[in-house]
């Protein structure tokens, strides 16, 4: 069965952006260095078309986080422009004109938009009528395979509050953002982690969590 999964990178103090995110620094203040620990890896390199990198104890970690995926789900705020509001249709996301998903993505906004086919089988879509929907539209694409949700931490928080998300895995690092983005600002007391596993590798550790709610 399809499964709903989201692997996000997290400081300590818990936030997944720093403060003060703009179309300059769409991770926020101190956001870029959550992912020093990804950037470097050979995994990570080669899905962005990039040679070299290196091999270590998060490599299989990202190996899995990438497997088996058929179709995405992302926020408004992660798609861009910082800002919301209506449209700007030369606006096309942070990727460029290949971005590294190669599948349907699906957009969750207040604001229509036409799907937007980009180059090496990049498709997003923008649902405007709920995460729900988002999950179903994205699951029927990924024709059995797994949906993943990327950020921001506001559509994180909502899946998990509405207890859509089957598996949350948190790359734990090393820095205090002291404001910013996070998935556990909604009202999450139903929600109940079991964890799998616990990695510890070079700049980060990895959490991995199986997601249920109280009573199922």
């Amino acid at each position: 069965m399809s499964k709903l999964r989201c692997d996000i990178s997290i400081s300590l103090d818990g936030y997944v952006a720093g403060p003060d995110q703009s179309e300059q620094d769409p991770l926020g203040v101190g956001g870029e260095e959550l992912h020093d620990w990804v950037v470097p890896l050979a995994a990570f390199r080669e899905g962005h078309d990039q040679e070299g990198g290196e091999v270590n104890a998060s490599t299989p970690v990202m190996e899995e986080a990438q497997a088996n995926i058929g179709a995405s789900i992302m926020g408004r705020n992660m798609f861009g422009p910082i800002g919301g509001g209506a449209w700007d249709d030369a606006w096309t996301g942070w990727w460029g004109d290949n971005p590294p998903y190669h599948h349907d993505v699906y957009v969750v906004t207040h604001h229509p938009r036409e799907p937007i086919e980009m180059a090496g089988g990049t498709t997003y879509h923008f649902v405007t009528d709920g995460i729900e929907s988002a999950l179903e539209q994205a699951k029927r694409a990924a024709g059995g395979k797994d949906v993943k949700l990327w950020g921001g931490g506001m559509i994180i928080g909502a899946y998990l509050a509405a207890g859509l998300l089957d598996e949350l895995e948190l790359h734990v690092t090393p820095r205090l953002l002291g404001g910013g983005s996070r998935i556990f600002a909604a009202d999450l007391s139903t929600v109940q982690l079991e964890q799998v596993r616990a990695v510890e590798a070079p700049g980060v550790t990895h959490l991995k969590y199986r997601v249920t709610r109280s009573g199922s």
